[in-house]
Order: structure tokens, then sequence, then C-alpha cells
């Protein structure tokens, strides 16, 4: 049975498109998504689901961990993005289980020319906090900014470092509680403490 899509199929999109935007531009700061998220498949958030359906298209391989692999056949249909098994050729990936996600050096980092031909990755999280141990800085924060995370690898504060260090390439992230949304780009720096 496939799940539904956005009830406005223009404006909806556009909602969860314009907020993925401002999380981006404005690192660690947790925003909701808007009222209008379709029922996601099962086993996926509903912020995830809407954010995969305003991001992905036709051109855009998507990588799927494997306890989504229920929900292709619904994604395959209101995106048609095409589903690929090596996370190294997606241009979208997503996982309910972010603590079980393959490394970020295993996804698409783009080259120095083309650094936009990196994968993006859209992951669930336990938990989103704005006064975590994480201190975040770079562009779009003023100074610095607190972010707690709960349901990550253990060591994604190496991998992120790692990450920022191939800066122009690497990987972009969207961390997802609920219909909650933190963007990371990879120009983020994060300092535990």
């Amino acid at each position: 049975m496939l799940a539904a899509g956005f009830t406005d199929a223009a404006l909806g999109p556009q909602a969860v498109f314009r907020c993925l935007l401002d999380a981006l531009a404005a690192p660690g700061r947790i925003l909701t998504l808007p009222d209008d998220v379709p029922a996601a498949p099962e086993g996926m958030g509903a912020g995830v689901y809407a954010a995969t359906l305003a991001l992905v298209d036709f051109e855009s391989p998507l990588w799927l961990a494997p306890e989504l692999a229920g929900a292709a056949e619904t994604l395959r249909f209101h995106t048609g993005a095409s589903i690929v098994a090596r996370p190294d050729v997606a241009a979208f990936a997503l996982a309910s289980d972010a603590a079980r996600v393959p490394a970020l050096e295993d996804f698409a980092q783009g080259t120095d020319a083309y650094p936009d031909r990196s994968t993006t990755l859209l992951l669930e999280v336990r938990g989103l906090s704005g006064d975590g141990a994480w201190l975040l800085r770079g562009p779009g924060i003023e100074t610095s900014r607190r972010l707690g995370v709960d349901g990550l690898p253990f060591d994604f504060i190496g991998q992120w470092a790692e990450n920022r260090e191939r800066f122009p390439r690497g990987v972009d992230v969207f961390l997802f509680d609920g219909a909650r949304v933190v963007g990371l780009p990879r120009t983020t720096r994060i300092v535990e403490g």
C-alpha cells in the first residue's frame, strides 16, 4: 500500500523546501516543518518523508538504509527517483536509525570542481535539543550555537571533522526528530564541550 503525498501538491513541498533551506542557512537551529506533512510509510518518520518528497526527483539517485526498504515503492512512485544500492552514487540518502548509517566518507563526496555532486543525508535521530553538548560555529551562526543530538554514531564528531576538512567536497546532513529538523552544512564546525 502506497503512503499518500502532500495534500497540496504545489504548496506543501514548497513550504517544506523553504524550511529546509532555512535550516541550512542557520546551522544547528531547530525548526519545525509545516503542518501539511503527509503520513509517512511504515518505519519512516514524517519529517524525513516530507523532506524526501520536497527534495528528491527523477534525477536524484536515492539510497535507503536497509530498515527503509519497505518504503522504496512509495518513494519511487512519488519522486520518480531510482533507488541505488551503493551510498557513494546517491544524491540523497535516508536512514530512520542514524546510529547505524554508514560512515560519512562512504557517501558521494563531490569533486573540487563539482562539490554539488555529493550526497545529502536525511537522518532520523532519537532527540534534538537547543542546549546540548555540541558547540557549533561557522557560516550562518553569529558566534556559536548549542545543540544536543541523541542517536548518532559514537564517532560522528570525528567523522564530521574529516568531512569538514574535505571542503569544498563533503556531505551535508539534515537531522530529524519527528517534524523537527536541524541542518548541518559541511562548513559547520562541531566542538564537544
